[in-house]
């Protein structure tokens, strides 16, 4: 926070390429800071902060409205198509060291396809990712978005259809991080409504888990 009448949240995004990380940055911010479009290759390669300007209208505390600044910490896509395992981490913790160190981090967005299944050796390397990047607390600081959910929709499945019938894997997942999920319409990211609702969810996270922060020390291994 940096005043009573404004906070501000640190997010950063996290996932494979291809699954959209960089366009829900832009959805979050409210600008086009990322780069992201459809590539045969991963797109980003270096870490990229981005800082919405004042949202009114998201958050009220103690009966009264807050203005809500959204930071937002784009990253490097792992696996990554030119970029080592050891040069995404190092890159991406350097950053959130940088950037978050001393205001510290709210949320984790671990970004999946909800059009794509998540097998368990997929999902075994990106919580092994996760938990070198975090530490032994990550799941009370990790969300899961799975985007591309209109996808699902078009193919008959409603949100509780698609758990019901979602892998043990997915949603063993899901349960290890206290069930924070969101379910993203990619048609529909783009539009201010959307956004809201996406943002009013993050906040109720960071809610429950009492407005607490993940410190970040850079450290070397």
């Amino acid at each position: 926070m940096t005043d009573s009448n404004e906070m501000t949240i640190n997010l950063v995004v996290l996932g494979r390429t291809q699954t959209g990380k960089s366009a829900l940055g832009n959805s979050l911010l409210g600008s086009a800071d990322f780069e992201s479009h459809l590539s045969p290759s991963s797109v980003t390669t270096r870490c990229s902060l981005g800082h919405s300007s004042r949202i009114l209208g998201i958050i009220r505390r103690n009966g009264c409205e807050l203005a809500l600044r959204v930071q937002v910490l784009d990253t490097p896509s792992y696996p990554h198509s030119a970029l080592s395992k050891e040069q995404v981490r190092d890159t991406v913790r350097s950053a959130l060291a940088h950037h978050f160190g001393e205001e510290g981090l709210h949320l984790a967005l671990l970004v999946l396809r909800a059009d794509l299944p998540l097998c368990p050796d997929e999902s075994d390397h990106i919580i092994q990712f996760i938990q070198e990047l975090l530490g032994p607390t990550w799941k009370n600081f990790t969300a899961v978005l799975l985007t591309h959910a209109d996808k699902a929709e078009e193919a008959g499945f409603s949100e509780e259809a698609y758990l019901h019938s979602a892998s043990s894997t997915l949603l063993s997942l899901l349960s290890s991080v206290q069930h924070k999920y969101i379910f993203l319409d990619n048609q529909k990211s783009i539009i201010k409504e959307e956004r809201a609702i996406v943002l009013r969810k993050l906040l109720n996270f960071i809610r429950q888990n009492n407005y607490q922060v993940l410190l970040l020390k850079h450290s070397k291994e």
